[in-house]
């Protein structure tokens, strides 16, 4: 009866969260996507002095949900258009919460048998579905950033090694330096994942890209065959600014004749491969050392996921795996403690392999081909706009688009600050929501579409609330 009784000690915290989620979820598209609580009205509510006493289970679940009204972007839902934020599948959501339920540490075959089974075959369907090889070796992370740590630590590892040198053993004192080359427009996630492992960012290398944002093979060639250090090409697949892709087919072979390791970051467009009418953009993408992509980004599985890829699984385990006697070894399964920087880790496989499963191949290609045709239609249709103009043209799921002042002789700084004010503007309306870059020295809206429940209604919802305020700001201009 102890069991019993124990075990219904959920049931109320969590109906009350089914409850709540489901208020959230059912009401996205009619609250505003901003976040309308202040810093001060969040901190009253939630930064107050810990209870002595404890209280029951459904009532904290109850006091958090309001505690946080008003706090919660509407990132879920079809009007949110910053950054790349993906939404979350219904299968994902409901492996997810199983996977809180289920509690399981997802790090070796005997801490829960069913994790490992299910990343091994989502794994599998990955590689496949992305056009991967199959003898690749991969890891579920947290997202990019770690995906890139991974996949970096393997190319440290493989590069020292050809030069006689144990990273794994002696460290990087003494090592040969390793140089990190990369056209001009990369993300800030490679200086991280650089300087976590100690190669430092003054050995990042920028090199030019031609009009399309893609790294120039020439200018790749020539920075590698003046430097004979150990070198790891990092190629774009889809830009954080402006979806570009580099040009795989021909740099890298380039790379590879000069003994670099190639890595691909593919956080938002390595998905390309999955949908017939992209995949020409991920041609002899395939030829890399390694991958990365998010899995909470376009495959809209719920915080955090990515997915790192390595054609030399050799290298990869070597760089990760671990063993202790206290560990318990399965020789038949895949550990996944060999492939991960993580000790403790959440079973991400089972919201993965929910995600695929709900999709299946043709989902996949036509949630990619969807939010790529409804960024297209925002950014061309916004660009139209009295006062707009169109930046960059969605090449998959990412647009740029600057608002200008309509005073005579505005300058560029005054065209910057009228699109931050615009930006500022529609994201206060609660119809949308818009972050701004600076893209080639001109502040610019990203327009970044990818999630699963984005619709034409969404779309024209966006533009038409755009176009009233660009009417009221030039108005308030006259």
């Amino acid at each position: 009866m102890e069991s019993v009784s124990r075990g219904s000690a959920f049931r109320k915290p969590l109906e009350e969260s089914l409850r709540q989620a489901l208020h959230h979820l059912e009401g996205l598209d009619a609250r505003p996507v901003e976040a309308a609580a202040s810093i001060e009205e969040l901190r009253s509510r939630l930064a107050i002095p810990l209870n002595v006493e404890g209280l029951p289970p459904e009532q904290v679940v109850s006091d958090l949900t309001a505690a946080v009204e008003g706090g919660l972007l509407g990132s879920g839902g079809g009007r949110f258009f910053a950054w790349v934020v993906g939404g979350a599948l219904p299968a994902a959501v409901g492996a997810d919460w199983l996977t809180s339920a289920w509690d399981q540490n997802g790090v070796l075959f005997a801490t829960s048998p069913a994790a490992a089974i299910a990343e091994e075959a989502a794994g599998a369907w990955l590689k496949e579905i992305l056009g991967l090889p199959q003898h690749a070796s991969f890891a579920l992370a947290t997202g990019a950033q770690m995906a890139h740590v991974t996949c970096l630590a393997a190319a440290r590892h493989a590069l020292l090694e050809r030069r006689g040198w144990d990273v794994e053993q002696s460290g990087l004192y003494g090592a040969p330096p390793i140089r990190i080359f990369s056209s001009t427009e990369r993300h800030g996630s490679m200086e991280r994942a650089a300087r976590l492992l100690g190669l430092g960012s003054s050995h990042l290398v920028s090199l030019a890209t031609d009009a399309n944002g893609r790294l120039e093979p020439a200018s790749l060639d020539a920075a590698l065959s003046a430097d004979s250090n150990p070198a790891i090409v990092w190629l774009q697949a889809g830009d954080i600014n402006n979806g570009a892709f580099d040009d795989f087919e021909a740099t890298i072979p380039v790379a590879h004749r000069r003994g670099a390791w190639v890595h691909v970051d593919g956080a938002i467009g390595l998905w390309a491969s999955a949908a017939p009418s992209l995949k020409y953009l991920t041609t002899g993408i395939e030829r890399a050392d390694s991958w990365v992509t998010d899995g909470h980004k376009w495959l809209n599985v719920p915080f955090d996921c990515g997915y790192a890829f390595v054609a030399h699984p050799e290298a990869h385990r070597a760089s990760m795996s671990l063993r202790a006697p206290y560990l318990t070894q399965q020789t038949e399964a895949r550990e996944a403690m060999d492939w991960t920087p993580e000790w403790s880790r959440r079973a991400r496989s089972f919201s993965t392999y929910a995600a695929l499963r709900q999709l299946g191949r043709n989902g996949i290609a036509e949630l990619v081909e969807d939010c790529c045709r409804h960024a297209h239609s925002l950014a061309t249709r916004i660009g139209r706009l009295p006062g707009a103009q169109l930046l960059w043209e969605p090449v998959i799921n990412q647009g740029l688009v600057r608002f200008l002042d309509p005073r005579p002789g505005a300058s560029d700084t005054d065209h910057d600050r009228r699109t931050d004010e615009v930006i500022a503007k529609i994201v206060a309306t609660g119809e949308a929501f818009f972050a701004g870059t600076t893209w080639r020295g001109r502040r610019a809206m990203r327009i970044c579409v990818s999630n699963w429940m984005t619709s034409e209604a969404d779309v024209d919802r966006t533009v038409n609330a755009l176009a009233a305020v660009l009417d009221s700001a030039r108005a308030a201009a006259l």
